[in-house]
């Protein structure tokens, strides 16, 4: 098993859109959401204070809305949602642009790979102490329906014979669930996940 350390907002773990005031945010913001959570972990446990504009030592759902909105012009919900790694990639980098952070990185990969490349590629990441954002598009499975069109955030691992588990960070919550499954969607259309890497030899 393997976890990152999380932040509470208040008694919450993460940000939830149904926060949101905003029509669409509360909507579609689920992106938005998940970049202002990686903001917030980096700038906590990594030092990048420049990603998040308020006070890291009490995280506030008021603050986090209110980041929340800044972060919108970068990842605004649309018609057809953030239905593509790139959209997410693209929008986040203009907002670290903003924000004179040079040292993240982001590579996308969809889950049209194989699942051990998957698996490979969660389980270093996690391992190295970085979140994964991942896209969660239509799935087969009805036990998922509250994570279809979805974006959220992975924050450890657990393997067993015939299971590789995840720790889910959305809605403000945690919750476990299966990367078989999630990888498995069923349609040809796929989500996937985004690495991120801190380039260490910018780190001051």
């Amino acid at each position: 098993m393997s976890e990152l350390q999380l932040f509470k907002i208040e008694n919450f773990i993460g940000g939830d859109q149904n926060w949101f005031t905003d029509y669409w945010m509360k909507r579609g913001g689920c992106g938005a959401v998940t970049a202002c959570d990686i903001c917030i972990y980096f700038a906590m446990f990594f030092g990048e204070k420049n990603l998040y504009p308020y006070d890291l030592t009490k995280v506030t759902k008021q603050d986090y809305i209110n980041f929340s909105a800044i972060m919108k012009p970068y990842l605004a919900p649309r018609i057809h949602g953030i239905d593509k790694l790139e959209i997410f990639i693209d929008g986040f980098n203009e907002y670290l642009h903003d924000k004179k952070e040079e040292k993240l990185r982001m590579r996308a990969v969809y889950s049209d790979c194989s699942l051990n490349c998957f698996k490979e590629d969660v389980r270093k990441q996690i391992d190295g102490k970085m979140p994964v954002p991942y896209l969660n598009l239509k799935h087969k499975n009805p036990r998922l329906r509250n994570y279809v069109w979805h974006w959220f955030w992975l924050a450890g691992y657990e393997e067993f014979e015939n299971n590789f588990m995840v720790k889910v960070i959305t809605y403000g919550r945690t919750h476990w669930l299966s990367l078989n499954q999630l990888w498995d969607s069923g349609y040809e259309q796929k989500g996937g996940i985004v690495l991120l890497d801190m380039d260490k030899e910018k780190q001051v």
